[in-house]
């Protein structure tokens, strides 16, 4: 393991920077390689990462994008909007197979991020027609107030690696619907898709310039989050990072800056849930092989309850775990990889340290001479400092903890810095009114394993971020708002 063969040149695999309208070679003559996470054969050993130079160039580009988007009707905008999403579906099977054969992103994952990119597009592009804005009552002197949102101009995103097509959508849809022009970086580890899907723009009606894309590493990133003509630049990735981001935002032209950092979203199971479908739910943690902000990875379980809990849990975790190393094209298959050795490693230096911080349950090994594969792993009886139990793990790591009673679980489950979502699992409707109210996380989920609605806002408290995305608060989080006093 992994034995799985795989077919690198079905598909055209696209390599070079997507800047004004067409792909360009970056200015840095360099190439760089990738890894199949499924076997380790190389994907492409042709990659162009963009240097400050080619950041320079796409903004400049979007500048000339952004007059000419500006030009559009609404009704326009919201028809090159749909259009693009159609393209996304039809060109489904190839993004695909540019997710699955780099990263090995299992078929049911891949098809959602790409449905919910077609989705973002449609969902936006027909809200353009809502984004109001508000006109006050006229004074007694005669005069006029009224309210408005417009645009920023020049904006950017960088995109992390675990969910590319979907934060691709869940910035570029509401930045240009709300009449930006958007320079994007994709993360270096997986870039593929994003540049494929940057294609699908020109194709949509979208004028030169409007989407542009590179991917790159720290250099690009700096260069988008320090550029003097960027106003707003949102990011997607870990709080180290993001502090880097706010701190060029700020040192430069004090750009707005939208973070999304992450998380380690408790799940709480009172002892009168439905325990088979909290299992179910919980074991969401999976998705991804564990490389999701939203997952539930810590789980808080009541004492009466607990072992029965612990128990399912364990054997939906072990059933998953033997389909490791299955063809990810296969649309039976229900498990990734890591989607890459260096977060493999950072998962295995987790795991070993949790071995002496707590007691492995099940799983916790490698698996396969090639490959990201690791077992999905659950620790019980952590100490009170574990870092399995506190830290973002990125991986299929399931820490379980007990508790007592409603405040106990409360305290433990906002005992972290992290504070993007959390799961409730009770038939106690005070109970959960008032369990979620008190929960500090900017998402919540009541017998459920999905905090992510398109329709609804999506960010964090604490050290998970500021600012929104989806929803009409994901528009207006890429608007800035004018006051007029008007007098005749």
């Amino acid at each position: 393991m992994s034995g799985v063969v795989l077919d690198f040149t079905k598909y055209p695999i696209p390599t070079q920077a997507f800047i004004g309208g067409d792909y360009v070679d970056c200015k840095d003559s360099a190439k760089h390689e990738l890894r199949s996470s499924v076997n380790d054969e190389v994907v492409t050993s042709e990659l162009q990462w963009a240097s400050a130079e080619d950041v320079d160039i796409a903004v400049a580009a979007a500048e000339h994008g952004l007059a000419a988007w500006a030009k559009l009707s609404n009704t326009q905008k919201r028809d090159i909007m749909v259009k693009f999403s159609t393209l996304v579906r039809e060109n489904a099977p190839q993004l695909t197979w540019l997710e699955a054969v780099l990263v090995g992103k299992d078929h049911r994952i891949g098809n959602f991020g790409i449905n919910e990119v077609a989705e973002q597009f449609i969902y936006y592009g027909n809200i353009i027609h809502q984004f109001h804005g508000q006109v006050q009552t006229p004074r007694d002197d005669g005069s006029l107030e009224y309210v408005i949102k417009q645009p920023f101009g020049v904006v950017a995103g960088i995109t992390p690696f675990n969910e590319p097509l979907l934060t691709f959508a869940m910035k570029v849809a509401p930045a240009v619907a709300a009449g930006n022009a958007i320079v994007l970086k994709a993360s270096e580890q997986n870039p593929l898709s994003t540049l494929f899907l940057a294609r699908l723009t020109k194709e949509a009606g979208f004028p030169d310039g409007v989407i542009n894309v590179l991917t790159g590493g720290a250099e690009a990133g700096g260069a988008l989050a320090s550029h003097m003509k960027i106003r707003m630049i949102s990011f997607t990735g870990s709080i180290q990072v993001g502090k880097l981001v706010q701190q060029a935002a700020a040192r430069s032209n004090l750009k707005k800056v939208t973070l999304e950092l992450g998380g380690k979203s408790p799940v709480i199971v009172f002892q009168d849930a439905d325990l088979e479908k909290a299992a179910k739910m919980s074991a969401a943690f999976l998705a991804l092989n564990g490389q999701g902000c939203l997952l539930g990875t810590r789980m808080y379980v009541h004492e009466d309850v607990a072992q029965e809990m612990i128990g399912r849990m364990k054997g939906i975790i072990e059933y998953m775990g033997s389909s490791l190393g299955s063809n990810p094209l296969d649309p039976s298959t229900l498990t990734s990889p890591l989607f890459n050795h260096r977060q493999r490693d950072v998962v295995m230096k987790f795991i070993e340290e949790g071995k002496n911080e707590a007691t492995l349950l099940t799983g916790g090994s490698t698996v396969g001479e090639k490959g990201c594969y690791v077992q999905p792993t659950i620790f019980i009886n952590p100490s009170k400092s574990a870092k399995v139990l506190h830290e973002e793990v990125f991986g299929p790591v399931l820490t379980i903890v007990t508790f007592k009673d409603e405040q106990e679980a409360l305290d433990m489950a906002n005992d972290t810095e992290y504070g993007l979502a959390a799961y409730v699992h009770t038939k106690d409707l005070g109970r959960a009114l008032r369990f979620t109210k008190d929960l500090q996380a900017g998402m919540v989920s009541v017998n459920s394993a999905m905090a992510y609605d398109r329709t609804r806002p999506f960010g964090g408290w604490k050290q998970s971020g500021q600012g929104y995305e989806n929803g009409v608060a994901g528009l207006e989080d890429w608007s800035q708002t004018k006051s007029v006093l008007l007098c005749l």
